[in-house]
C-alpha cells in the first residue's frame, strides 16, 4: 500500500455572510484533508454549508461574504518549483485564476444548462482553459478536445465541436461540463450535486463516468451531495455537515454500518428502501437554526430526540471512535448513557450487511 498524499488541508475555516438580519455564520470552524486518488463526499441538508465550502476553495465568493478565519492549504506539483504548498485564502484573485482554477483545481456545477455559455460552440469552450492557461495551439486544443469527449463517453467528436449547448441533451451537456473541468488535467475536481438536474438513468452514468475517470487519472474528488445514495457508489470518505459544521467523519463504511450521530441516522432513515413496509418516509423533525442566530451548544440539539442536557450549554468537541472515524456528540462521550441507534435504521443495516456478504 501507498502512502497516502495529502493534497488539500483545510483548518478552522470559518465563514459569515452579511446579511440585512445581521451577520448570518455559514461556515463555523471546518477541518477536513483530501487525499490523492480519493473522494470525499461532503453530505448535508439545504443550507448546511457544503457549497460554500468547496466554492471558497476555488475563490467563488459572494459579495458580502466574509472569510472568518482559517486555511485551506493545498500541495501540487508546480513545473519550475517541484512541490509547492499554498494557502488558497491568501492568494488575490488575479492569483487564483492564473495559478488555480481550471489548471489545478476545476469544479462541476449542478446545472449543465447554467455552467455552459450558451453563445459558444463547445469546442470553444472546450478548448479555452488550455489556450489560456498553457497556450496551447488552436489546432492542438482541438485536437485535445476531440480527445476529451471521446474521455467522457461522446463519440463522433468532430460534429459535435461545432454544436451550441442548447443542440444537446442534459445528459450530453453534464459530460461536456466535465469535460471542460479535465482540459487542463487537474488535481482536484468538485463536484457540486452534479446529477442534481438529471434523470435517473443518466444519474448512474454520470456517476460511473466520474468514477472511471478518477482511475485513469488518479485525480481527487470532492462531491458535495445530499443524496446518500450517491455517496454510497462514490465515496471513500463521507464528512456529514450540519448548521456550518462538520458532525461525524469517516469511511463510507463507518457512515453507513456503523453511524453514531443522531443527524446521521436521521439521514439514512430518511432514504428511500423499496423493501420496507413503512408507509411513509422518516423525516427527520424541525428545522435547521438560523445562524443569525447564535448557536448554544449542540446546534442539532433542538430536532434531537437523544439530546442530553450538557447538548443545550456546551458544543460537543470530536470523540475518536477508531483511526478513521471520529464523532461531535456527547452521546460518544464515554461516561454518557448508552443509547442505541433507532431499531428501523439497526434493520435496516444488518440487512444491507446481509446483502454485501452475499454478493461478496
Amino acid at each position: 500500500m501507498n502512502e497516502r498524499k495529502q493534497i488539500l488541508k483545510i483548518r478552522n475555516f470559518a465563514v459569515s455572510f452579511n446579511t440585512s438580519s445581521g451577520k448570518l455564520n455559514a461556515i463555523r470552524g471546518v477541518n477536513f484533508d483530501l487525499y490523492q486518488g480519493e473522494t470525499v463526499a461532503i453530505v448535508g441538508e439545504s443550507g448546511s454549508g457544503k457549497s460554500v465550502t468547496v466554492k471558497a476553495i476555488m475563490g467563488i465568493m459572494s459579495p458580502n461574504q466574509v472569510i472568518d478565519g482559517g486555511t485551506i492549504e493545498f500541495t501540487y506539483q508546480d513545473g519550475k518549483q517541484g512541490e509547492k504548498t499554498v494557502d488558497i485564502l491568501k492568494l488575490s484573485q488575479k492569483q487564483l485564476r492564473n495559478e488555480i482554477c481550471g489548471r489545478r483545481i476545476a469544479m462541476v456545477f449542478q446545472d449543465p444548462m447554467t455552467s455552459l455559455n450558451p453563445t459558444l460552440t463547445i469546442g470553444r469552450q472546450l478548448t479555452e482553459g488550455m489556450m489560456y492557461h498553457f497556450h496551447t495551439p488552436k489546432a492542438e486544443a482541438y485536437q485535445r478536445a476531440e480527445e476529451l469527449l471521446d474521455l467522457v463517453g461522446i463519440h463522433n467528436a468532430k460534429d459535435f465541436l461545432k454544436s451550441y449547448p442548447h443542440q444537446l441533451s442534459g445528459g450530453m451537456r453534464q459530460r461536456v461540463v466535465i469535460a471542460i473541468a479535465l482540459a487542463c488535467n487537474p488535481d482536484i475536481l468538485i463536484c457540486d450535486e452534479p446529477t442534481t438536474a438529471l434523470d435517473v438513468t443518466i444519474q448512474a452514468k454520470i456517476l460511473e463516468l466520474i468514477q472511471d475517470l478518477q482511475k485513469k487519472l488518479n485525480i481527487s474528488v470532492i462531491y458535495i451531495t445530499h443524496d446518500l445514495g450517491v455517496v454510497a457508489k462514490v465515496a471513500d470518505y463521507v464528512n456529514i455537515m450540519y448548521a456550518g459544521k462538520l458532525v461525524e467523519k469517516g469511511t463510507v463504511n463507518d457512515i453507513f454500518y456503523d453511524p453514531r450521530h443522531p443527524y446521521t441516522w436521521g439521514l439514512l432513515s430518511s432514504m428511500p428502501d423499496l423493501d420496507t413496509l413503512d408507509t411513509r418516509l422518516y423525516t427527520i423533525p424541525g428545522t435547521p437554526p438560523n445562524l443569525v442566530n447564535k448557536v448554544e451548544g449542540d446546534a442539532f440539539a433542538p430536532r434531537n430526540p437523544y439530546a442530553l442536557n450538557i447538548d443545550l450549554r456546551m458544543e460537543p468537541p470530536f470523540f475518536k471512535i477508531n483511526g478513521h472515524h471520529e464523532v461531535a456528540s456527547w452521546l460518544a462521550h464515554p461516561n454518557a448513557p448508552k443509547v442505541e441507534m433507532p431499531a428501523a435504521l439497526k434493520a435496516r443495516i444488518e440487512k444491507m450487511l446481509r446483502e454485501g456478504e452475499n454478493h461478496g
